[in-house]
């Protein structure tokens, strides 16, 4: 038995275990015990806030939007003129049927009065649709309050009757086109005024 043996059955502590005691292979690396990670404690920490740009990017900055609001002025400058001829164009066909009927009713002039009239009125109907359409209607109501922003006083009258109240109107002279705010014309009337 030799002495080694003897010291460890007289109840002496057991040798240290070497590496390949601790189970590492024959030849390879030691292994280590993997520790647990500890959950996080309290909130995550706030991302670092961003750089501030410094003066050549607000420089850089600066020209760029400068540029676009040039662009986009000089593309203004270039769409307005087609944008207010293409308008124009509109309003412009917009009364060729008109004129298409006036010379109609004037190349029957030798014909009926009576139909004369009538095609002309039919023609002014047709011009008065046409500015209705454009946003101007037509305003040659009677009988209606006096309305500044509608009407243009040219002349004054006594009512006719009691029931009518001072401030009416009771003739329109030329009618008004538009409404208050968008207007072509007020409406010429003639309105009564307060007896006495």
């Amino acid at each position: 038995m030799s002495e080694q043996s003897r010291a460890h059955s007289a109840g002496s502590t057991p040798p240290p275990e070497g590496p390949e005691q601790r189970g590492t292979p024959p030849g390879g690396t030691p292994s280590v015990p993997e520790r647990e990670s500890a959950p996080p404690s309290g909130p995550a920490p706030a991302p670092a806030p961003a750089p501030e740009p410094d003066a050549e990017e607000l420089t850089d900055r600066w020209r760029r939007a400068l540029a676009d609001l040039d662009n986009l002025r000089k593309r203004h400058a270039r769409d307005r003129p087609r944008e207010l001829e293409a308008e124009r164009a509109r309003v412009a066909a917009a009364w060729l049927p008109v004129l298409d009927h006036l010379e109609l009713a004037l190349s029957h002039a030798e014909a009926d009065p009576a139909a004369i009239v009538r095609g002309v009125e039919a023609v002014r109907d047709q011009a008065v649709e046409v500015l209705r359409g454009l946003g101007y209607p037509r305003h040659d109501e009677t009988g209606v309050p006096f309305d500044p922003l509608r009407h243009e006083v040219v002349s004054v009258a006594d009512a006719s009757d009691t029931a009518t109240a001072p401030g009416t109107v009771v003739q329109v002279v030329r009618p008004g086109y538009g409404e208050p705010g968008r207007q072509l014309r007020p409406a010429a009337v003639a309105v009564t005024r307060k007896p006495g």
